[in-house]
């Protein structure tokens, strides 16, 4: 019986590759006969296992998708790999609790010394400050978001304009790709009505139904997801991630001292006491803004622009230290 056991689970790993396999194959790599083969195979359809015959000259076997999860086998590779993403999806507020559940369930049966591997690689995945009170995105609308993107449908939905409001907005897209950013997910979609491209929060996001016609999808600004989201969040309209604002300044500190908080921008040496830092923001006041917080003297290398929104600041600046008075 053990010896049975082994070889169906050998079989059933075998399987699992998502390959078509020859009864003669299986029967060499198992070191077992034809007949032997089939019989395994009609026990694995007992358990559950969709189990496909092939045709052709030999024939052979598929492993398909049945109407129910059956039990899966993993190598100790894949059970690792496994759990490291469920440690880390744990964090996202829309599939932690799911993602937890999914965690004990994989390390109650994984045998002693995955566990022991599991347990030395315990992952705390810290959200962003800003992610940390992140609405909690309904698992049912990520499956019907993603299922009309796969299938290229329009989709209607009722959108919530902001937390402020109850007013919902009826909008009419062909979705595109779901994207997850700083622990929230949006929906990247074609807006119909308004005839461009468009993020929407996915927690705002109530689908109607049914959904609309098929579409053909079109070609996204930027050339990738990534690139379009971070480009729009920048500021610009995806095409692009360069920030829409980008100057260039000396600052009156040493290189190292700026480097670690220059986030994504450029920061050259120039001796010991000065470097150049090129730098970028969604508009030129935030950029003169995030010059001025090094605390240091600074030299305005261009583009006037810059110039020019360094003096209204410190004019705005000015002005409010007037109007609060002597302390």
């Amino acid at each position: 019986m053990h010896k049975t056991s082994s070889r169906l689970l050998a079989l059933l790993s075998l399987l699992q590759t998502h390959r078509d396999w020859s009864g003669e194959d299986l029967a060499g790599r198992l070191d077992i006969t034809s007949r032997t083969v089939r019989r395994d195979i009609d026990r694995l359809r007992e358990l559950g296992y969709r189990i496909t015959t092939v045709k052709g000259p030999a024939g052979g076997y598929r492993l398909d998708a049945g109407t129910h999860m059956p039990p899966m086998l993993f190598d100790d590779g894949q059970a690792v790999a496994l759990a490291v993403a469920l440690q880390t999806w744990a964090a996202d507020a829309a599939v932690a609790e799911d993602a937890t559940r999914a965690l004990a369930t994989l390390r109650q049966v994984m045998p002693s010394r995955l566990r022991h591997r599991i347990d030395l690689l315990r992952i705390t995945a810290v959200p962003p400050p800003a992610a940390r009170d992140a609405p909690r995105v309904d698992t049912h609308v990520l499956v019907e978001l993603s299922r009309a993107i796969h299938a290229c449908e329009v989709l209607r939905f009722d959108y919530t304009l902001g937390p402020s409001t109850s007013v919902d907005d009826l909008r009419r897209v062909e979705p595109h790709h779901l994207v997850t950013r700083l622990n929230r997910w949006y929906l990247v979609a074609w807006d119909l009505d308004r005839e461009d491209w468009r993020t929407f929060r996915v927690d705002r996001i109530r689908p109607r139904t049914p959904t609309g016609p098929r579409f053909t999808p079109r070609e996204l600004p930027g050339g990738s997801v990534s690139a379009f989201i971070t480009g729009r969040f920048r500021g610009n309209d995806g095409a692009t991630t360069d920030w829409p604002c980008q100057g260039e300044v000396v600052l009156h500190l040493p290189a190292a001292e700026i480097a670690p908080y220059a986030q994504d921008g450029i920061v050259e040496e120039l001796g010991p006491h000065h470097c150049r830092l090129t730098l970028g923001s969604w508009s030129w006041t935030g950029l003169a803004a995030a010059i001025g917080r090094f605390d240091t003297e600074i030299e305005v290398i261009g583009p006037p622009q810059l110039a020019t929104a360094c003096a209204d600041l410190a004019a705005r600046y000015a002005r409010a230290a007037r109007a609060a008075g002597p302390e």
